[in-house]
C-alpha cells in the first residue's frame, strides 16, 4: 500500500486549512493509500495570531491519524521531525504552503525528508506571495520552494506567482468541494436553527474578516442599495426587506468596521455573528442565505467558493485574482468590480434574475470539483518528478 504523509494544520487546530487536510486525507484513504497528517504543536506564537483562538472545540475527525509534532519556531524540532518522517519512507509527502512565515520550518523539514532518496515532495500552494506582505517573504518562500519536487495550485494567480520562483513541474487543479460539513438542510430549517428571520432576503458574507476580503466595500454597497438605488438600477423593489448576515471572526481590529457601520447608518440592516463559526454550524449559514458575496480587494482562490458550490448557493464575486474563473458571470453568479456601486448593482441584479436562473449552472460547474481529481494530480506529479530525476 503506497504511503502518503500530509504536512499541514489539522485537529485540534481550526480553520479552512485543517478542514481541507482532513478531507484530503480521507480522499487518499478512499483511493487505497496509507495516509496520515503531521500537524503543529505550535503553529503561531500567540502574539502573531490575529484571531481569538487557534483551536477548535469540535471532535477530532474519525479514521484519520494525526501527529501533532511540528513547532513552527524551534529549528531543533524541524530537524527532528524531518528525520522522523524520512525514516517512515513515505512515497509522497504533500505539504501545504500558505504563508512565508512557515518557509523556514517547512523547508528545513523537507530537506531532511529528501535525504531518504525515496520520498517525492508535492506542495499544495495556497499562496506564494501573501495578501499582507512582510519583510523576508521572498527569501523564506525561495528557501521552501527549493525543497519541493512539484506543485499544485488552485488558481491562475498563484500559478503565475509560483513561476517567479521556480520552473519545477506544476499543475493547476480546481479547489475540490467541501462535502464534509453535513448534508444541506432547507432554508427554513437553517433559519430556525440560527434564529434568523424567515421572511427576509439574506445576503451572506462568510469567513474570517481581513482587509483584503473587502467587507468594508460590501458595507458601502449595502448603503448604496438603501440610499442611492438610482445609481445602480431602477429595481429597488426587487431587494427590499433584506439583511446582510456577517458570519466570521475578525482577524483585525473590529473598531474600524463598527465605526463605518454607524457612519453609513446601516446597523439595522445587519446581522452580526462575528465569532468563529464551528464546522458543525457551517451548513446552516450557507443554507440560510439567498446569496453569498465575496467582495475581495485581491484574491488567489477562495475556500468559500467550493462551499457555495456544494450547497448550491449563487455568488457575487469581485473581478480580482482567480475568482472570475471560478464563478462564471451570469452562470454560477455575478462578477462585479471591487467598488461599492458595482457590488450593489450585482446584488440587485441577482434578485432581479432569481435563484432559478443560476441553479442549473451551479449544478453543472460543481461536477468539476473532485477530490479524486486532486489525488490523481498529486500522484501524477510525483511520478513525473521521479521520471525527470531518473533522466538527469
Amino acid at each position: 500500500m503506497p504511503k502518503v504523509i500530509i504536512i499541514g494544520p489539522a485537529h485540534p487546530l481550526r480553520g479552512g486549512l485543517a478542514t481541507f487536510n482532513h478531507r484530503l486525507a480521507k480522499a487518499f484513504a478512499d483511493s487505497g493509500y496509507d495516509c496520515s497528517v503531521w500537524s503543529f504543536s505550535l503553529q503561531y506564537p500567540s502574539f502573531l495570531f490575529p484571531g481569538k483562538s487557534q483551536y477548535t472545540d469540535d471532535p477530532a475527525p474519525e479514521n484519520i491519524t494525526i501527529h501533532t509534532r511540528i513547532n513552527a519556531i524551534n529549528p531543533l524540532n524541524w530537524m527532528q521531525v524531518g528525520r522522523t518522517i524520512a525514516k517512515e519512507m513515505p512515497d509522497i509527502v504533500v505539504v501545504r504552503y500558505w504563508l512565508p512565515f512557515m518557509g523556514p520550518a517547512l523547508g528545513t523539514i523537507l530537506r531532511q525528508i529528501r535525504k531518504n532518496k525515496k520520498t517525492r515532495i508535492i506542495c499544495i500552494a495556497d499562496n506564494i506571495i501573501p495578501h499582507e506582505k512582510r519583510p523576508g517573504d521572498a527569501l523564506f518562500t525561495r528557501y521552501f520552494v527549493k525543497a519541493c519536487d512539484g506543485f499544485i495550485t488552485m488558481s491562475e494567480k498563484v500559478f503565475a506567482d509560483l513561476r517567479r520562483f521556480t520552473q519545477k513541474p506544476a499543475l493547476q487543479v480546481l479547489h475540490p468541494l467541501y462535502d464534509n460539513f453535513g448534508a444541506p438542510v432547507s432554508q427554513a430549517e437553517a433559519r430556525r436553527h440560527l434564529q434568523l428571520p424567515e421572511d427576509e432576503k439574506i445576503i451572506l458574507f462568510f469567513g474570517f474578516i481581513r482587509k483584503y476580503k473587502g467587507l468594508d466595500l460590501l458595507l458601502e454597497a449595502i448603503s448604496v442599495i438603501r440610499n442611492q438605488p438610482a445609481a445602480i438600477s431602477d429595481l429597488k423593489s426587487q431587494i427590499s426587506n433584506f439583511k446582510l448576515l456577517i458570519a466570521g471572526e475578525f482577524y483585525e481590529d473590529a473598531a474600524g468596521y463598527q465605526a463605518l457601520i454607524d457612519e453609513l447608518g446601516i446597523r439595522d440592516l445587519l446581522i452580526l455573528r462575528t465569532d468563529f463559526i464551528p464546522d458543525s454550524e457551517v451548513r446552516y449559514y450557507l443554507c440560510a442565505a439567498d446569496l453569498l458575496v465575496q467582495p475581495y480587494r485581491n484574491a488567489t482562490q477562495s475556500g468559500v467558493t467550493p462551499l457555495a458550490y456544494y450547497f448550491e448557493k449563487p455568488m457575487v464575486v469581485t473581478n480580482v485574482g482567480g475568482l472570475p474563473a471560478l464563478v462564471p458571470h451570469m452562470k454560477s453568479g455575478l462578477v462585479a468590480e471591487p467598488e461599492p456601486a458595482s457590488i450593489a448593482h450585482a446584488i440587485t441584479e441577482y434578485f432581479r434574475l432569481g435563484k432559478t436562473h443560476f441553479i442549473p449552472h451551479l449544478r453543472s460547474e460543481k461536477e468539476k470539483y473532485s477530490w479524486d481529481h486532486l489525488v490523481n494530480a498529486i500522484a501524477d506529479l510525483a511520478d513525473k518528478s521521479k521520471k525527470d530525476d531518473s533522466q538527469k
